[in-house]
């Protein structure tokens, strides 16, 4: 008999070996159970022309040629994947909606002894507790905003905050993305239904007694939209904002962008939809010190005529409270130690964020 999740702890614990994903490869990539494997037992291509053919001819023909694709592609799976396990071994299978690729598959590995099951439902089951989570229900953490000028490393912090035993939720680790302009990574982005996955596993996991701390972000990073009850969170969050000199921030723009800076045409057409928002001369101004190599010049003027314009501005919109305002003369590694000593002291000297004086 099929198993029934109903919360992601249930679904976590669930005490299996190995969760076994039968989807395609393309419905795995697109998301999944987290720490799942991908062994199809119907290809992208097979998949698609078995959907044909139960839409154009019958479901029975789609039924029948589709069985035999399922059991070839399972024996294989047995053979060449799974040949090593004992008879302890127990998976957890599911497919889109727990119907016949996982019920196949789960049903060969008791045949052979191993004690598998499906999930109710399968995939869809999952996602329905996502959706749950991340538009159904407010966040069930307290956050703090860690906001602050481009440039004053806030991602960087966030790292060593969490080596100090705060709990940080990395809004652009999930979604691989820097957040910004010219923040696309090589990689490229998740689904907005993998980043959904993602996030909802980290909020699971932090205790709701501790606050946690988010890097200040826009309601998208890149082409991600963060979900409903976390931007509600972010809203009514208090902040702690980090502030450093104009030359210190750039100087780490340079550093942190590298991989942008040196790719001069790719970078001409980031900034040339900026014509519409900052004019002509500006953006010629920057093409200017893009042909004379001059990167720091350049990370300073987009940080100052750019970035900061637009960052005050969303300030007065947002109006933040304020736990802590701290400042560094540079952002070398000993200050961002010491930033980050603060900030990890500015939430532990609060019993409830909630309750904090505001500056």
């Amino acid at each position: 008999m099929a198993l029934s999740f109903e919360t992601f702890d249930t679904l976590f614990d669930h005490g299996f070996d190995t969760v076994i994903d039968v989807r395609s490869p393309a419905e795995f990539a697109e998301d999944h159970v987290p720490g799942a494997i991908n062994l199809p037992v119907l290809d992208n291509d097979e998949r698609a022309r078995v959907g044909t053919m139960y839409k154009q001819i019958s479901p029975f023909q789609a039924r029948k040629i589709g069985a035999a694709l399922v059991f070839r592609n399972a024996a294989s799976h047995i053979e060449n994947h799974l040949s090593h396990h004992d008879g302890r071994w127990r998976p957890l299978v599911y497919c889109w909606r727990g119907g016949q690729r996982s019920g196949s598959f789960a049903w060969m590995l008791r045949e052979i002894g191993w004690r598998s099951d499906t999930i109710e439902g399968g995939y869809r089951s999952f996602r329905r507790l996502v959706s749950k989570a991340l538009y159904e229900t407010p966040l069930p953490v307290r956050l703090v905003q860690l906001g602050g000028y481009t440039g004053t490393a806030k991602t960087e912090l966030l790292h060593r905050i969490a080596a100090r035993g705060v709990q940080v939720l990395d809004l652009e680790d999930l979604a691989r993305h820097r957040g910004s302009l010219l923040g696309a990574r090589p990689e490229g982005q998740p689904s907005q239904k993998a980043f959904e996955t993602a996030l909802a596993s980290q909020l699971n996991r932090f205790d709701a007694a501790r606050p946690v701390i988010v890097e200040a972000e826009s309601s998208k990073i890149g082409q991600i939209n963060l979900p409903p009850s976390l931007w509600d969170a972010m809203k009514q969050a208090h902040w702690i904002e980090i502030s450093a000199p104009l030359a210190a921030r750039a100087h780490y723009l340079r550093d942190t962008y590298e991989d942008v800076l040196t790719d001069t045409d790719g970078l001409r057409d980031k900034l040339e939809p900026l014509r519409f928002h900052r004019g002509h001369a500006l953006v010629d101004h920057w093409n200017a010190l893009i042909d004379a190599q001059d990167q720091l010049a350049l990370c300073a003027s987009l940080a100052d005529q750019h970035y900061d314009p637009a960052y005050r501005r969303s300030m007065r919109a947002v109006a933040p409270r304020f736990l802590a305002k701290l400042e560094a003369d540079s952002l070398a590694p000993q200050n961002l130690d010491k930033l980050a000593d603060q900030i990890a002291e500015t939430l532990h000297s609060n019993d409830s964020v909630a309750s904090a004086s505001v500056i």
